[in-house]
Parts: structure tokens; sequence; C-alpha cells
């Protein structure tokens, strides 16, 4: 291995490691939707049991993704990114052999562990390989696994239900992260921040209890509605310990959470317009794949094909959005993306029952495209002043908002979904009609998402404020 990489810059290899860890764990997150039937069916489970296999999960990355920060300057990043991918590979072993679906939970939450770290570790060690003017590279790497796992999850999970057991979508995990575990053990380097205090148990309890909770009531909120016991509860208990966490991190010397982060007005703006944009990207692709499937009668495989262009529009856009960083700057490329992005977002409201899948794969190679000028720009502008002391536990900042604004995109659009089909029912109107009333709804729902993001990022956001990675990359001298 050494004689293959071992020419390769060490920013490199740290992204190749990054792109690796970081890839598994975001598939992992939705290639297991399209095998909740057949793991129903396995398991003879309710509803209210399966729903589990992936709340748990979800529920495991909220409670660690805050203390990530703290571990990785504690222990040091290698240490700590060898561990999250230990875990979390062999935690998806044992999903492929579980027997029971109670097995399949706990192994789940085990996978959340691992999951909760590798994020926020892997995008410190990311950041601070690449110095604030080649940030934007940084955050270009960034987009290869944000925006291609969410829409191959799908793509793979169909196939393999189809044609294999659904054991397969876990056992995928295994040789990538055996190559993932081989290749950070012999190339990566340790960092340890020096500074770094004891642990602070009472910002690790609140962070994760006060998240867990606002992520399990933003995920039954659509179907139990936003004014049930269930929903109030733990949505409003969560608020609450939120608000005591920051009055608790804010008021000590060594908090857990640097929250002060958010005094610097770009970290700030920046991590809202990352709200926006990646609520509506997330919410928009929980939703289009039933569309296409319950009124188009797609199947899963054939859904995944028509939503990946998508991530092909990132990928390739993102290449020139890159270049056009340091001279364009971040405010005009983000304001741009996402009003293009609602335009062409809203174009899903003319499609129909009788809409081909081609003409999908067209809209969403178009709405990729556009998408690229908001995830990379946002990626790089938000990190802008982080000096490389504070850079993991911004990063975990970065992962517990990005994790929360993808529940909560995911959670209006289903809402309004939900809310106007059954009022398209209650008026008579015949069942596909209040389908496909209710997903238009939600198709403009998440344009909406994408407007508000633009008018922020219009208003909000400063070139000024990202100068440092808005200089210009310096050129090799030639000898």
């Amino acid at each position: 291995m050494k004689r293959i990489f071992g020419r390769i810059e060490y920013k490199w290899l740290v992204a190749i490691c990054f792109v690796t860890g970081l890839f598994m764990e975001i598939l992992d997150t939705t290639i297991i939707n399209t095998a909740i039937p057949t793991l129903t069916e396995e398991f003879d489970a309710t509803p209210a049991g399966i729903e589990w296999v992936i709340l748990g999960y979800l529920l495991a990355l909220a409670v660690f993704i805050p203390a990530s920060g703290w571990i990785g300057d504690r222990f040091g990043t290698k240490k700590t990114f060898l561990f999250a991918l230990t875990v979390f590979t062999g935690a998806s072993i044992l999903c492929g052999f579980a027997q029971s679906l109670d097995q399949l939970i706990g192994f789940r939450l085990l996978q959340g562990v691992g999951g909760g770290m590798l994020t926020p570790v892997g995008t410190a060690m990311l950041y601070r390989a690449f110095p604030p003017e080649e940030r934007a590279r940084a955050s270009a790497i960034l987009i290869v696994p944000t925006v291609i796992a969410p829409a191959l999850g799908p793509l793979v999970g169909g196939f393999i239900v189809t044609h294999f057991s659904w054991r397969w979508i876990f056992y995928v995990n295994i040789p990538v992260g055996v190559f993932g575990i081989m290749f950070a053990a012999t190339f990566l380097k340790e960092h340890r921040e020096l500074r770094s205090a004891r642990f602070d148990m009472a910002g690790f309890g609140l962070s994760g209890a006060g998240l867990a909770g606002v992520l399990y009531a933003l995920s039954h909120a659509p179907t139990h509605g936003w004014l049930s016991g269930q929903v109030l509860a733990t949505g409003l208990g969560g608020l609450v310990l939120l608000a005591i966490m920051v009055k608790v991190e804010t008021t000590i010397t060594e908090p857990m959470l640097a929250l002060r982060l958010y005094r610097d007005r770009i970290f700030r703006n920046g991590n809202i317009a990352g709200t926006l944009s990646y609520g509506s990207f997330i919410g928009f692709i929980f939703l289009l794949p039933q569309f296409l499937q319950g009124l188009l009668g797609a199947s899963a495989f054939e859904s995944g094909l028509a939503t990946f262009p998508q991530a092909i529009g990132v990928i390739a856009m993102s290449q020139f959005v890159g270049r056009w960083y340091h001279t364009v700057g971040p405010r005009r490329l983000v304001t741009f993306g996402m009003t293009m992005a609602a335009s062409v977002t809203l174009l899903f409201v003319f499609l129909d029952q009788n809409s081909s899948l081609f003409a999908v794969a067209v809209l969403m190679f178009l709405r990729g495209c556009f998408m690229a000028f908001c995830f990379m720009p946002i990626q790089a502008a938000t990190y802008s002043n982080v000096d490389a002391p504070d850079t993991g536990r911004a990063s975990a900042i970065f992962s517990a908002q990005r994790q929360t604004s993808a529940a909560l995109g995911v959670a209006i659009l289903a809402t309004v979904f939900v809310s106007r089909s059954n009022h398209g029912l209650a008026a008579g109107r015949e069942p596909t009609d209040a389908l496909l009333s209710g997903y238009h709804w939600g198709f403009v729902g998440a344009s909406i998402i994408f407007l508000i993001g633009a008018a922020w990022s219009w208003t909000r956001i400063k070139d000024s404020d990202a100068a440092r990675t808005m200089q210009p990359r310096p050129r090799l001298q030639k000898v």
C-alpha cells in the first residue's frame, strides 16, 4: 500500500481516509430504507418496532456527534477515527448476522456510536490538512460522499434487496471499512490538542439528550402530528435541555461544544445557510422516491436510477464552482445556487403519474448542478475563521446542525405532504389525485425553503468575512 500511495501529498491521503469513512456512514443512513418492508416481514415486526432500526441509529448519532470534537482533541484524531471506523465496520458485520429485531436494533445503536464520531473527526482532519486558501478544494472533496452516498443508497439497496439477501446491505460495508482501517493506520498522522480539558459530562449529557429528543420528535411529527403528546414531550423536552446546555456551555472555561464560535459572523450565518440548503436537499430526496414508486410505479432500483443524476450534476459542477469561489465569492454563488435550485425544484410540480423517468432524471441533473453552488461555498466559507485548535469542536457543531437540518427538512416536507393529501381526501378527491396534490405541495415547500436560504445568503453572508478562504491558491514556482 505504501508503494502505491507513498508519493501522494499528505493532505490527499487525509482526503482518501475521510471520503472512505464518510461515504460509508452516509450510505448506511439511506440504503436501509429500501429493506424496511423485507425486514418487517423477516422479523414479523410491527411498524412501531421496525422504525427503531432507523431511529436507533439516528439517536446514537445524535448522542455522540457533540462529543466527537472533544474525544478527537483529547485522544488524538487518528486513534479516534480508527476507533470509529472499526466500531462502525464491526457493527455492520453484527447487523448482517442479527437473528432478531432486538439484536438488529442493538447493533444499529452500536453503528451509530461509530458513525457519530466519523464525520466530525474526519472533517477536522481534512480542514487541518488544507490551509485556509485551499478550503474551497477541501469543501469540494466533502461534496463527494455528502451527495453521492444519499443518492446511491436507494439504488444499491434496491438492487441488493431485489436480487440478494437484505443482510448484504450491511455486508457491503466490510471491504470499504477494512480498506479504510488499513489505509488510516498506515498513513494518518496523530494530532492531539494539548489544551484539551477534562471531559465535560454536563455538556455531553445535555447536548446528547437534547439533540436526541429533538430528532425523535421531528421523525415522529409527520405521522403522529405535531401536537401529539409524544412529539410535544420529546420535542419541547429536547429544546429545554438544549437551552440549559447553551447556558452551561457558555459559562464554563472549557466546554465540550465551543458555542463561542457562533460569535464569528460567517460561522453563524454559514451554518444557518447550510441548514436551509441541506434540509431542503434531504427532505426532497425523502419525498421524491415515494412519488416515483407510489404514483409512477417505478421499482426501488428504477427510482434510484432516476434520482442518481442529481449527484452527477453536483460533482460535475463542483469542479467549476471551486475555481470561481476565489473570484466570485460565497455570497453570490450560494444565492444563485439556491435561487436556481428552487426554480428547478418547482418544475416537479408539473409532473404527474404519466411523466417519464427520463424527465425526472434530467430535472435531477439540473438540480444537482445548481446545488453545487450551495454546498461547496457554504462548507468553505463557514470554516473561514476557524483556527486549527478549534477545528474539531467546529466540525462537531457543523455535523450536529447538519443532522438536525436533515431531520427538520424531512419532517416539514412530510408534514406538508400528509396534510395536503388528507385535505384532498376530505374534500372528496380521488386517492390518486389527493396524493399527487400532496406531493406537489411538498415540492413547493422544498422550493420555498431554498428561496428563504437564498434571501438569507444574499443579506447575511459577507465575502469579506470569508477573505481567508478566497485568497488565490499559491502556484508552484518553476525551477
